[in-house]
Order: C-alpha cells, then sequence, then structure tokens
C-alpha cells in the first residue's frame, strides 16, 4: 500500500498545453490562494509561451516555463528537460491541466502516485489516446449513455488508466450537443480537481493495486 504523506504546505506544480483556456488551473490557483488547499504553486510549465493557461499563472504571480517537445528528438531528453524544472522548484505534486501529450516515462517514475489528470468522462468509460474535448462528449452522446462527468486519477504510463481519485457523474440531456454536455462537466472538473488535490495535501490518498482509498480526516 502506497500512502501520500501529508505536508506542511504541498508545492504543486502544472503541466499545459498550446491552447487551453486554463479553466481547470484557474480553480486550483483560487483554492490554493483561499486556503482550501493546503498547499502553493511553485510552477506551471507550458508547451508554448502564447498559452492562456500559463497567464493565469503569471497574473496569479506563478512562475511559468515553457518547455516546446518538439524541440526534442527523443522523450528522454524532454524528460530529462521536465525533471530538472521540477526538482529546482521542489515539487511534491504534479498536476496536469489540459496537457495534451503523453508524458515522458522517467517524469511518471520519478513522481510514482503524484502525478493527476482531470479527464472529462467516468473512466474507464471513453478513455484512452485521442480521448479529449469535445471527442470525449461527442461519444458519450452518440453512445445513448444517460450519465456522463468526470475523473480525477492518477497517471501511469498508460493514457487514462492509472487508479481514480475522485469521480463526479452528471446528466445527460436529451437535446445535449458536445459543447453543451462539456459546458457541463467542466464546472464538476472544477469541483472533482480541488477535491482530489485537498486529499492529496491532507495525506488522505492511499494507493491499494490498482485502487485509491480515502481516509477519514
Amino acid at each position: 500500500m502506497t500512502v501520500l504523506a501529508t505536508v506542511p504546505s504541498l508545492k504543486i506544480a502544472a503541466m499545459v498545453s498550446g491552447q487551453g483556456r486554463g479553466s481547470n488551473l484557474g480553480a486550483l490557483l483560487a483554492a490554493c490562494e483561499s486556503g482550501e488547499i493546503a498547499g502553493k504553486f511553485a510552477v506551471v510549465i507550458g508547451t508554448k509561451a502564447e498559452a492562456p493557461a500559463l497567464e493565469r499563472a503569471r497574473a496569479a504571480g506563478v512562475a511559468t516555463t515553457v518547455v516546446s517537445p518538439r524541440k526534442y528528438s527523443e522523450d528522454v531528453e524532454y524528460g530529462e528537460v521536465l525533471l530538472r524544472i521540477l526538482r529546482k522548484y521542489e515539487v511534491d505534486l504534479l498536476c496536469l491541466a489540459g496537457y495534451m501529450r503523453h508524458l515522458p516515462p522517467s517524469v511518471v517514475a520519478a513522481f510514482p502516485n503524484r502525478i493527476l489528470n482531470v479527464h472529462p468522462a467516468l473512466l474507464p468509460l471513453f478513455g484512452g489516446q485521442g480521448m479529449y474535448g469535445e471527442h470525449v462528449h461527442r461519444a458519450v452522446i452518440e453512445s445513448g449513455m444517460k450519465v456522463s462527468g468526470c475523473t480525477v486519477h492518477l497517471v501511469d504510463e498508460q493514457y487514462d488508466s492509472g487508479p481514480i481519485v475522485v469521480q463526479i457523474a452528471v446528466p445527460v440531456e436529451e437535446d445535449d450537443t458536445p459543447a453543451t454536455l462539456a459546458a457541463r462537466v467542466i464546472k464538476a472538473e472544477h469541483q472533482a480537481y480541488v477535491r482530489a488535490v485537498q486529499f492529496c495535501a491532507q495525506g488522505r490518498v492511499h494507493v491499494e493495486g490498482s485502487r485509491v482509498r480515502i481516509s477519514p480526516e
């Protein structure tokens, strides 16, 4: 059994991609600022300098840096650069917030059960490579599902397959489009991500094989 230990003030990093709005990052930043999460952001790493999520981080006074994976011919090199940054800022927990790439294996290995990701569906349904954003919501609607939602999970070597920390369900309405379903799910994502990081900061996340148990406060 692996237990994510309590730390006095969790040092958090986030990774973001491209042109994502950064709304999940914004929810986490606000929760740290209000004290809802007993932690603070040390750095936000983006793949493009103009990413709106990086603007959110800068506005909140958080250090940002840009590492373009296209500059590196191999995942090994890309991973080494990321690890140098994460170690420089003494990061305890890494949050993927609209990061659309496969994380280098060396980073996953260096932060076992200390990387979180949020997915806009109830995993293990509608996950895997290529399942993101509108693709997920369209697949949910076309499947005839009456319920969707979001999942915050620990990151392992595969897409969307790590142990689940928090899930929140939302209804799929008869007249939903991918856009209207997405608008409902994103609100749940903000709640679920803040809750998952809270649990980590409180040392309440216990990993038992492929399952997560959240201990009482």
